[in-house]
């Protein structure tokens, strides 16, 4: 008998150290400074990245703020067959940056990055510096155009180069929020990014 309640406390142990560990958005992802402020190792990843890559971080939370809200498990909504079943999703699309498992088997080929999930944050900063990168190199795209950036990201490579986002004119309404976006992390982040390095005491202040 005195096994049970044991078991039980085991049990909810074991689910509150999941509960811990698993990741929720931010309350705040309109204020770069407030979200990475909660989630203080995020800046870590996207400062990496940057370093890395040259995509500014700025450019990198705007594009993870439109495909997810910062969601770890966004996936796209079910179709519905005839009008009411949930049915197949209308793609792969997965994780903090909604990546097809065609893009990120490419990225992890280039990269050498074979573990790297689409639900963990310093993974999805890596790919989109990566990408932003790519987009750069092939597509003559500056690192820094958070317009063209999120075109390219949205349509692919062979998509931009087409140019498949002019026949669609609510993906340029899109991507210009994603711009706006940008420019307003940005401004944000000039007032705290000081602060933000001074809490990683391996960066020279």
């Amino acid at each position: 008998m005195r096994k049970l309640p044991i078991l039980l406390s085991i049990v909810a142990l074991g689910s509150g150290l999941f509960s811990a560990c698993s990741s929720t958005p931010p309350r705040n992802t309109a204020n770069g400074c407030a979200l990475f402020d909660e989630k203080d190792d995020w800046y870590e990843y996207a400062r990496d990245s940057y370093e890395k890559w040259g995509i500014p971080i700025h450019v990198q939370l705007a594009i993870i703020y439109q495909e997810s809200r910062f969601d770890d498990d966004a996936r796209p909504p079910r179709r519905r067959l005839l009008g009411f079943i949930p049915w197949l999703r209308p793609s792969s699309a997965y994780g903090y940056g909604q990546v097809k498992d065609s893009t990120w088997d490419w990225y992890r080929r280039s990269t050498g990055n074979r573990w790297a999930d689409r639900d963990d944050f310093d993974d999805v900063t890596d790919f989109i510096g990566w990408y932003g990168d790519q987009s750069h190199r092939r597509l003559g795209i500056s690192r820094q155009d958070a317009y063209n950036q999120y075109l390219a990201y949205h349509e692919g490579h062979g998509g931009w180069q087409r140019g498949t986002y002019r026949r669609k004119p609510w993906l340029l309404k899109v991507a210009r929020r994603v711009e706006a976006r940008a420019a307003r992390y940005r401004a944000q982040l000039k007032g705290c990014e000081a602060e933000l390095r001074r809490g990683h005491w391996w960066w020279p202040f």
